[in-house]
């Protein structure tokens, strides 16, 4: 026997006779031993007295936050306040930004650019710049304020209780009470919102919450209804009330866009995505002090940055095809206003017109442009002198002459109310689909999620405008 496995033996004979002398059972005895100095610890340390007295505030606060009396209009008034700050505070960071991308450096780059020829000129900087600057002026302040805020109030323990308040009417739509939380993340973004479904364990309750997110109206959309409310349904009013109504109408189309969540999930859960509602546990965190800047800078580079870069690459071709169809002629008029033409028949069905239709189809990378596109066609369809050119896009700060445009584009109340609505209820943007086929993996269910509010706006558009024409 060689010395290595002599020693190996002494040693096994040493270790028997140890737990001889010291009782089989020490392992036993040394876990216990541990368990209770640890006890002592959390004894000496920790108040029990504190811990009840927290629990009993907890339960004080939620008794309150998800009460059927209580809880729905708190969460309402939390989520309209968020979205309300969102809104009035990315007014001021988004006319800086817009005044440096679009005021100074758009002139500046048009003059350093004037040796090249005038149409390398325009598909550059009037094109792809162009568009570029619209997207990061409008995007970046709302969704810098929007998702920290968000993630402020999950860091809180807030949110699980909003998903514990939605929970018995998501699941008598078939879908999962987890799915409140993404669809509030798609107020901010619905590219965001898609992302967020991960927490959806079941695979056919997460396909229908990434396929109606899409109707909870994302930071790009509420400038244009802001902007079509105030001018045309504030202007059926007295002009003291004229900002009730208007805010009445936006509030009017975001809980559409709700109800058409719940209906659509229903549909879903009962045709192509039939299946039992699962079953969770929803555990309600204790109430913490989120951890403040750690917050606000993971939400700035996890959500913000992400998000607006994803924005950005599509939105780089867009403004170069927008550039590209008003400035190349066939006859005597552009592809544009060709194109226009023969849209307008089709937006008369609708209580649209061509202008509004053919703006939503190359603004699909980015809802942030449509309004400065529509203007920018209704000026070229019209001959109106404003602007800088075919294929610029442009904004006014004045409401009335933004109103004065439009209503000699041939703009209604009906055109404003059915714009509206499409605005809800459109195809989501590039970003939103290119992260749903992300998600998914799915060219079928990518392209379920891309047409099925396009259809849905089509066919209330068509029903609105028979309804206005017949009695009105």
């Amino acid at each position: 026997m060689s010395q290595e496995n002599k020693d190996f033996e002494k040693l096994i004979e040493k270790t028997k006779k140890l737990r001889w002398e010291i009782g089989e059972d020490f392992h036993d005895n040394l876990i216990q031993g541990i368990y209770t100095d640890a006890s002592e610890i959390v004894n000496e340390t920790v108040s029990n007295k504190d811990k009840s007295a927290n629990r009993k505030l907890n339960s004080k606060i939620d008794r309150i936050l998800t009460s059927k009396r209580w809880g729905f209009p708190i969460m309402i008034g939390i989520l309209a306040f968020v979205l309300w700050l969102t809104i009035i505070g990315a007014n001021y960071p988004s006319s800086m930004l817009a005044s440096l991308l679009l005021d100074t450096l758009h002139p500046l780059l048009k003059d350093l650019s004037s040796p090249l020829p005038w149409w390398l000129s325009g598909f550059l900087i009037d094109g792809i710049y162009l568009s570029l600057a619209w997207v990061i002026a409008v995007m970046l302040p709302p969704m810098a304020i929007f998702f920290p805020a968000f993630t402020l109030l999950e860091d809180l323990g807030y949110l699980p209780r909003v998903a514990f308040n939605l929970d018995s009417l998501f699941k008598k739509s078939g879908a999962h009470g987890k799915q409140a939380l993404t669809m509030s993340m798609g107020f901010g973004c619905n590219a965001a919102g898609v992302v967020a479904t991960r927490i959806i364990d079941s695979p056919r309750e997460r396909l229908i919450a990434i396929i109606t997110n899409n109707f909870a109206l994302c930071n790009g959309r509420w400038p244009t209804q802001v902007l079509i409310a105030t001018i045309f349904i504030g202007a059926l009013v007295p002009s003291y009330l004229s900002g009730l109504a208007s805010l009445t109408a936006v509030i009017f189309i975001a809980l559409l866009g709700v109800s058409l969540t719940f209906v659509t999930s229903y549909f879903l859960s009962k045709t192509v995505l039939k299946g039992e509602v699962s079953t969770f546990n929803l555990e309600l965190p204790p109430y913490r002090p989120p951890m403040f800047w750690k917050t606000i800078y993971t939400s700035l580079i996890d959500r913000t940055l992400i998000v607006l870069w994803r924005a950005c690459l599509f939105a780089a071709p867009a403004g170069a095809i927008i550039w590209l169809i008003c400035n190349i002629y066939i006859g005597d008029q552009s592809i544009a206003q060709h194109t226009i033409t023969s849209l307008d028949g089709l937006g008369f069905l609708l209580g649209l017109n061509g202008v509004i239709i053919l703006a939503y189809i190359v603004a699909i990378p980015a809802n942030e442009i449509v309004i400065p596109t529509i203007l920018m066609l209704t000026v070229m369809a019209t001959g109106i002198n404003f602007g800088e050119g075919n294929g610029v896009m442009f904004e006014l700060e004045s409401i009335e002459d933004t109103a004065q445009i439009l209503k000699t584009g041939g703009w209604t109340i009906l055109t404003g109310v059915n714009l509206m609505l499409f605005s809800l209820l459109h195809n989501p943007c590039s970003t939103t689909i290119y992260t749903i086929y992300k998600e998914t993996k799915s060219y079928k269910w990518t392209a379920l999620a891309t047409v099925l509010p396009v259809v849905m706006g089509l066919i209330i558009c068509f029903i609105t405008t028979q309804l206005y024409r017949l009695f009105m």
